[in-house]
C-alpha cells in the first residue's frame, strides 16, 4: 500500500488513536487504586488538622483511626442514621467518610432529606466534634472542616481549603497554621455558633474587621481577608449553609 494514500493515512491515523486510546485507558485503571488512595488520605488529614493533628499519607489512615472513635450520620432533623465505630457499622447502612456533601447538600434544598457526616474526636480526652464544609468561592468550590468542643458551641479549630482562589488574597483561607505567625483559620479558635440564649448565629468574616463595626459580636465573628471581600463571603456563607443541617441535632445533645 501507498504510504501516501489517503487509504494508509487514514488507516494508520486509526491505528494510531486506537493504541493511545488503549494505554490511557490501561493506565488510568492501573492507577485509580493510587489516586483514590491519596484522596482518602488527604481527606483524612485535613479532618485531622481541624483538631491540630498533623498527619502525611505516610500516617493518616493511622492518625485517623487513632483519634476518630466515631463516624456519624444524621439528618438536618437531628436524627442519627448511621454509625460508624471500631471498623464496622454499628447503625445504619451509610459511614460518614463515604458520603458526598455536595450531593447531600443539593438534596437538602430539593427535597430536604439530606444526610451529613459529622466525627467523633478524642484529643487528650476532650471529645471533640468535627463537622465537614463545602461551598462556592470567588472563582470555584471552597471547603473545610469546623471542630467543635464538647458544649457543642465553641470551636475548637478550623481549616479551609480552596480550589482556584486567588493568590495572596482570597487563597489565605488556605494558608496552613505557622508558629509565631497568626493565619486566618486560627481567628476561629474560640468563636461561639449560638448566641447566650441558643439561637444559632453562625460565624461571620467581616470586612474591615471585627472591632471596627458592632453588628457582629465578636464571639460570632472574624476579620475578612483584605481584598479578598468575595471569597470572605463564601467562607460565610459555607459555614452557615453547612453548619444550619447540624443545628437541630446540636439542640438534642448539648
Amino acid at each position: 500500500m501507498n504510504k501516501n494514500s489517503n487509504t494508509y493515512i487514514f488507516i494508520y491515523a486509526s491505528l494510531m488513536v486506537v493504541i493511545v486510546a488503549v494505554v490511557l485507558t490501561m493506565a488510568n485503571l492501573t492507577l485509580k487504586p493510587l489516586q483514590q488512595k491519596n484522596v482518602k488520605n488527604e481527606k483524612m488529614t485535613e479532618i485531622l488538622s481541624s483538631i491540630g493533628i498533623e498527619a502525611n499519607a505516610e500516617n493518616a489512615e493511622q492518625l485517623f483511626n487513632q483519634y476518630i472513635r466515631e463516624e456519624i450520620v444524621i439528618t438536618a432533623s437531628g436524627e442519627v442514621v448511621g454509625v460508624y465505630r471500631d471498623g464496622a457499622l454499628a447503625e445504619g447502612t451509610e459511614r460518614a467518610f463515604d458520603i458526598d456533601l455536595k450531593k447531600e447538600l443539593n438534596k437538602q434544598i430539593k427535597t430536604g432529606d439530606g444526610h451529613f457526616p459529622m466525627y467523633i474526636a478524642d484529643n487528650n480526652g476532650e471529645r471533640l466534634i468535627i463537622i465537614p464544609l463545602l461551598g462556592k468561592g470567588l472563582w470555584a468550590k471552597i471547603w473545610g472542616n469546623i471542630a467543635l468542643k464538647s458544649d457543642l458551641n465553641t470551636i475548637y479549630g478550623a481549616n479551609f481549603g480552596h480550589e482556584s482562589e486567588t493568590p495572596g488574597l482570597g487563597a489565605e483561607i488556605s494558608e496552613p497554621k505557622k508558629e509565631g505567625k497568626k493565619v486566618f483559620s486560627d481567628q476561629y479558635d474560640g468563636k461561639q455558633i449560638f448566641d447566650a440564649e441558643g439561637n444559632f448565629q453562625s460565624i461571620i468574616c467581616v470586612k474591615g474587621g471585627v472591632a471596627n463595626q458592632s453588628k457582629v459580636a465578636p464571639e460570632h465573628g472574624v476579620d475578612a481577608i483584605s481584598g479578598g471581600t468575595l471569597t470572605s463571603n463564601g467562607v460565610t456563607d459555607m459555614i452557615n449553609d453547612c453548619l444550619v443541617n447540624y443545628v437541630e441535632y446540636i439542640k438534642k445533645n448539648k
